[in-house]
């Protein structure tokens, strides 16, 4: 799994919202440079820095943190290395398993 500092997540919410970083950064009070530096991973911006980025580009920055799930993330791999043919056979046998209502 790549990388994904500050820099890349003000970036990503700069170019959605079709803003240049001096746009940006007149936004957020301050210099395109610190923008540009930002953006490199010369510097990085604190997260008040990013979530008040992506406000300023119009989005949220939603953060969660959840429990890592080993067994949930076994079964993903295991099915992404089947076939597609060999998944829905799998789900059609789930499907043969469940009560019948009524």
């Amino acid at each position: 799994m790549p990388s994904m500092h500050g820099g890349v997540v003000v970036r990503q919410a700069r170019r959605r919202a079709g803003l240049s970083q001096r746009e940006l950064a007149e936004r957020l009070g301050t210099h395109q440079s610190v923008v540009a530096r930002w953006e490199a991973g010369t510097t990085s911006p604190t997260f008040e820095a990013v979530s008040a980025a992506c406000v300023a580009s119009g989005y949220d920055l939603d953060w969660q943190l959840r429990v890592h799930d080993t067994d949930t993330e076994r079964l993903l791999h295991e099915q992404r290395r089947r076939s597609p043919a060999a998944r829905v056979e799998g789900v059609r046998n789930l499907a043969k398993l469940r009560p019948r209502r009524g």
